[in-house]
């Protein structure tokens, strides 16, 4: 695998789970990471472990369902890494998980926004940072949700089916410009979403007892080894590549 040394990429929902997990090995193949998350200790936390290898990479606290933040993030990006070489759209959220018809619309639209609407705002905003005539890989952390409905996410379905066509948009614009774009798949793994799942109300999602035995019977894939299977795809996609979605049990 090539060296990443003189790279930049750029990870949202970085603090853990599989966006933590490709910060720390995009630091060790010697990228500069920018880790972009929620202010929390977790970030502080992930963002040292990366450092110890990757001394350059940083971290910005960002509220990807905040136009405001997002544009400050963007800018602070802008300030110390005017050339972003790869972008890893991981933050997501699950909420709410309601009926359609019960769902609070407040809620719902702070899910499009996170899962969708502040990709395309974060992306808009590092436009000179991509555009600048280098190579750059996206990636898009898509979901099974997104090829069917499920009761009660509505929000969450609806958003990554549209990422996923946001993804194909961006390829195809992208082509002229040395920028690819996939969309991949990551299963179930053992997330904080997936605890967020387990712990909603039953009433609201008749499906929560599946996910509890997902759990317990150790179906929940390892988000270092997801990690793994994406790094190749996120790192060294190709123009060919580019424009399509994979499902990370067929890497």
């Amino acid at each position: 695998m090539a060296s990443l040394e003189h790279q930049t990429f750029l990870v949202t929902g970085a603090s853990r789970g599989i966006g933590k997990a490709l910060s720390l090995r995009l630091a060790e193949e010697g990228a500069t990471v920018v880790l972009v998350a929620r202010a929390s200790e977790a970030l502080n936390e992930t963002t040292k472990a990366v450092q110890n290898t990757s001394p350059n990479s940083y971290a910005v606290a960002c509220d990807i369902g905040d136009f405001n933040a997002v544009a400050q993030a963007a800018e602070s990006v802008l300030e110390r890494s005017p050339a972003v070489h790869g972008l890893v759209h991981n933050a997501g959220d699950i909420h709410p998980i309601k009926p359609l018809m019960e769902a609070n619309l407040e809620e719902w639209t702070r899910s499009m926004m996170v899962n969708l609407v502040g990709v395309q705002a974060f992306t808009q905003h590092l436009k000179s940072a991509l555009m600048g005539g280098h190579r750059v890989r996206v990636t898009t952390i898509s979901s099974g949700a997104a090829l069917r409905p499920l009761p009660s996410w509505s929000a969450y379905c609806t958003a990554k089916a549209g990422l996923d066509m946001w993804t194909r948009c961006l390829a195809a614009e992208g082509a002229s410009h040395q920028l690819s774009a996939v969309s991949i798949a990551p299963g179930i793994v053992d997330t904080g979403m997936q605890v967020a799942i387990r712990s909603a109300n039953e009433e609201d999602f008749p499906l929560r007892q599946n996910f509890v035995g997902y759990k317990e019977d150790g179906q929940l894939a390892d988000p270092d080894e997801v990690a793994a299977k994406l790094f190749p795809l996120v790192t060294e996609q190709t123009m060919n590549d580019s424009g399509q979605r994979f499902d990370v049990r067929d890497l």
